[in-house]
């Protein structure tokens, strides 16, 4: 990937049988292509940006897994793998439903350099995007490899990619709210002194209304006025 913005938006599915089942699955974009490793299927001490949805728990008391994290790598420091990266997260979130999710499981990832990077997340229901996290003042490598890896050890499951979307973007309005906290749209269409204006034409068109019932009133009063004058001459 070149572009200096961008957005991927993937669909996967993570499932299998039982109720043990490990270890999960990465979203990568390093300096470096892919190659086989301890990180999810990948190469440990990567340059870029890791993504993992972490579907088995080693050691973090109190986290609830499926887990998704961020690691920033710098192509030196190692992945923490005895406690599912603690050392090395960015920022993540907790996604209880993410393995076997009854709706498409997708995530996208969305990033304009020197402004953030920010993960929404699909799995409760369709169309419904939770964000996950959202990272500010973020610089990742300007050329990278886009690219997935999967891990099962001794406890297997199913990885499934099945549909990847990537696009440039261009500014980050595409993004906000098209909706002010107050619900009156945002968009060129949105007037505030529209009601003003309505009032305003109403008030107009009353006016000339009322002038013109005046002008016929007096018009026939002059009718009248004519003809009862010329019948008193005879």
């Amino acid at each position: 990937m070149t572009a200096t913005n961008w957005e991927v938006e993937v669909e996967f599915k993570i499932h299998g049988a039982g109720n043990l089942h490990a270890d999960g699955l990465a979203l990568w974009l390093t300096k470096q292509r892919g190659t086989q490793g301890p990180v999810f299927g990948s190469t440990d001490r990567f340059e870029g940006l890791g993504i993992f949805f972490d579907t088995y728990k080693n050691n973090r008391p109190g986290v609830v897994f499926p887990y998704v994290m961020a690691m920033l790598g710098d192509g030196q420091t190692t992945y923490d793998q005895a406690n599912d990266g603690k050392a090395n997260e960015l920022a993540g979130c907790s996604a209880r439903g993410l393995r076997g999710a009854s709706v498409p499981t997708k995530a996208r990832l969305t990033y304009y350099q020197d402004s953030f990077l920010r993960l929404d997340l699909q799995y409760k229901s369709e169309d419904e995007w939770i964000n996950c996290f959202e990272i500010p003042k973020i610089n990742i490598p300007s050329v990278t490899y886009l690219g997935f890896s999967a891990e099962t050890g001794e406890l297997s499951d199913n990885h499934d990619i099945v549909k990847v979307d990537s696009r440039n973007l261009y500014s980050s309005t595409q993004h906000k709210s098209p909706s002010s906290p107050s619900g009156k749209p945002k968009g060129k269409d949105y007037d505030p002194n529209q009601g003003h204006h309505s009032g305003g034409w109403s008030w107009f068109f009353l006016k000339i209304i009322f002038l013109c019932i005046v002008c016929a009133g007096a018009y026939v009063g002059f009718t009248m006025w004519r003809t009862s004058r010329r019948s008193s001459r005879f």
